[in-house]
């Protein structure tokens, strides 16, 4: 009896003694003191390509090194470079059959500055007709890896003009080529095309630390979110022109930070744990795309992703809601090691905004990761969703810095077994 009594006090005493080393660690102090820094002014909106998201980034650096994070992979620092770029259409001229071809019926997907095409013999065609969902068809369409004519019929004018608009967007190079004719020929026999292009290049990077694990070094946990976010825009009606992001998403990015000080303070975990801030999120997704072709997939066994926890969710304070909660059974695992918490995490709410494929977590949950996102955000019809969603008016004086506390507090103990290598998520079912 006296053995039992002994352990008992024993693990309570360490329970007691758990509890108290993380609210040392996350708390509203700390986490005011990071989200004030990411959604002040001087950052710009942290917009892609400005001085902002370049300010963000080397707070994100710092804050990293200063939980001793290591580099990821063959890395000599922090930093994921990546490059886009973008093409301008300066010249165009060709001829599908007898059909005149200018920039009005032509849109061409490229990383190339010249292209030259006397046949039809060098590009494999695609007819889209008028009964075909060439709404669905357009993003597989652009992602191809082959040299494509893709005829469209003169009906889906109004996609065609989608396309236009992605084919302007920046994007990763390619040495592949799709070009979209609005035409109503159906029986393509000669085909020229000449085009001339400005192509620029553009550097962004991803924000990437690691805390290797100790028996499982080979298996990762990833903690993610995205810094990037709007910038400046015209003026609100108090003057206000910058978009500070404060919830959407210095929220998230605050999330990670702070966890990775738990976790390195911590010093238990069995798997290899990967903290990344990702950047490009509000322009395509671009940052975690990037990120997942550099690591074996098939070794991620989590991925949280935490966007937007600065706004109570519809359940009140103390509650969370996970993307794609009955994909895997990661959901469960999470509230099972909160059976004693007073926090509870729900499935998404809001299934018709398919928010499962709405954020960074999306690319790797195509590949069969477990990767969920983390949110509070009301992603209802107004007047019930959240009021400054994409607005200036997003700054920390909106947020309950208390219940962000909370709620990585509520990520760091649900994560637990996870993080030591005790439970493994089912794996999402893969996109054909």
């Amino acid at each position: 009896m006296k053995i039992i009594f002994f352990i008992a006090i024993t693990f309570l005493g360490s329970s007691f003694c758990y509890s108290q080393n993380i609210d040392k660690i996350i708390n509203a102090t700390e986490v005011e003191r990071i989200e004030k820094i990411l959604s002040a002014d001087d950052m710009q909106g942290r917009k892609t390509f400005t001085p902002g998201i370049d300010k963000a980034a080397e707070f994100i650096a710092a804050e990293f090194a200063k939980s001793k994070l290591k580099y990821f992979g063959n890395a000599k620092n922090y930093f994921q470079e990546i490059a886009l770029i973008k093409t301008k259409i300066i010249e165009l001229s060709g001829l599908l059959n007898e059909e005149i071809l200018t920039s009005k019926n032509v849109v061409v997907n490229t990383s190339a500055a010249n292209i030259q095409i006397n046949t039809i013999a060098d590009y494999e065609t695609v007819i889209i007709k008028k009964e075909d969902d060439f709404s669905a068809m357009i993003y597989p369409l652009t992602q191809s890896e082959k040299n494509l004519l893709i005829l469209v019929d003169t009906t889906h004018l109004n996609l065609f003009k989608r396309i236009q608009w992605i084919s302007s967007r920046d994007k990763f190079a390619s040495p592949f080529t799709q070009i979209f004719i609005l035409t109503a020929t159906a029986n393509p026999i000669t085909f020229t095309l000449h085009i001339n292009s400005e192509v620029v290049e553009q550097k962004l990077k991803n924000v990437v630390g690691v805390i290797p694990g100790e028996t499982k070094k080979n298996e990762y946990v990833i903690f993610s979110a995205h810094y990037d976010h709007l910038g400046i825009g015209k003026p609100d009606k108090i003057g206000d022109s910058i978009y500070n992001g404060a919830n959407d998403d210095a929220a998230g990015t605050t999330a990670v930070l702070m966890l990775a000080q738990y976790f390195s303070q911590l010093k238990n975990n069995d798997r290899s744990l990967i903290f990344v801030a990702f950047t490009a999120e509000e322009i395509g997704g671009y940052g975690s795309r990037y990120f997942s072709k550099q690591l074996n997939t098939d070794k991620v066994m989590g991925m949280f992703n935490i966007e937007m926890i600065g706004t109570e969710s519809k359940w009140g304070l103390n509650s969370a809601y996970i993307t794609g909660y009955e994909k895997t059974d990661m959901g469960k695992i999470l509230q099972t090691n909160l059976v004693k918490s007073k926090f509870h995490f729900e499935p998404d709410p809001y299934p018709k905004q398919n928010l499962f494929y709405r954020s960074d977590n999306a690319t790797l949950a195509a590949l069969g990761v477990p990767a969920h996102t983390i949110s509070t955000a009301k992603m209802e019809q107004a007047p019930n969703n959240e009021p400054n969603y994409h607005k200036q008016s997003d700054e920390i004086k909106n947020l309950d810095i208390n219940n962000m506390a909370e709620i990585i507090k509520a990520i760091a103990l649900s994560s637990k077994t996870i993080v030591s290598g005790k439970h493994t998520p089912t794996r999402v079912q893969k996109e054909k």
